[in-house]
């Protein structure tokens, strides 16, 4: 398969490690207080943004390209990075880690049992949740440090969602047309399913943030269309409604 064009993902990811690195880690002394149901919010997508990606990679080489197969590395590297971000929040404000959460267990097993595209489609689904999700933290969240957190992980996802989408757009590309836009349908089907269940998880946290169950669903499924667009016929102008 071709999938020229992931060189620049990977001086992208690159750049951002040497800005992230200049930048440095917040202030963790500041502390953070909030809402127990925000708290045990968090504690779910740590576990979520957890892991040692060794499965992602293996699929991206063999995959053939050697570009694509180190961006994926460093797009594992951001998400480690995720995690870890997140437990030094959670410990900034006296709460522990959990050690797993059924919700990733279903999607981590889901995406191990599919080849890279089908695994992209899966993974997908959690990023354009997470862009959602972090973005209402960022606003929502009554305290500097949490917010911060919530800023760097958003900045991340916003460049995560694309790169995936360039790689799933060569992917698909080698399918008929109809079956193409058959699979974002399904995909889309998916998406609204997985935002019904985090809706319904963390209700609770995302009501102590300032945003309902519904409107949630309805701005993560609002945020599908660039997606489509992006894998279908992507146009340089396809993030700008998701940010």
């Amino acid at each position: 398969m071709h999938t020229g064009g992931f060189a620049k993902w990977t001086e992208r990811f690159e750049d951002e490690r040497e800005r992230r690195h200049a930048q440095g880690d917040p202030d963790w002394g500041q502390g953070a207080t909030l809402h127990p149901a925000v708290w045990a919010s968090i504690q779910r997508f740590q576990v979520g943004e957890d892991g040692d990606g060794a499965n992602l990679v293996g699929k991206a080489d063999l995959a053939g390209d050697a570009d694509y197969a180190q961006a994926v590395r460093l797009f594992v590297a951001e998400e480690q990075n995720h995690a870890r971000l997140l437990a030094r929040l959670l410990a900034a404000g006296g709460v522990p880690t959990l050690t797993g959460h059924w919700s990733d267990t279903v999607f981590v097993r889901l995406r191990r049992l599919m080849g890279l595209r089908l695994e992209l489609l899966v993974l997908m689904i959690a990023e354009v949740v997470a862009l959602r999700y972090y973005r209402v933290v960022r606003d929502g969240a009554p305290d500097a440090l949490t917010s911060d957190v919530a800023g760097r992980i958003l900045s991340d996802e916003q460049r995560h969602v694309p790169f995936h989408c360039e790689r799933l757009h060569a992917s698909l590309a080698e399918l008929p047309r109809p079956v193409r836009h058959l699979v974002m349908v399904l995909w889309r089907l998916l998406l609204l399913a997985v935002s019904l269940v985090v809706a319904a998880d963390h209700g609770s946290g995302l009501s102590r943030l300032g945003i309902r169950r519904l409107r949630f669903m309805a701005d993560v499924m609002a945020s599908a269309d660039a997606v489509v667009f992006a894998v279908l016929a992507p146009r340089p102008d396809a993030w700008s409604s998701m940010r």
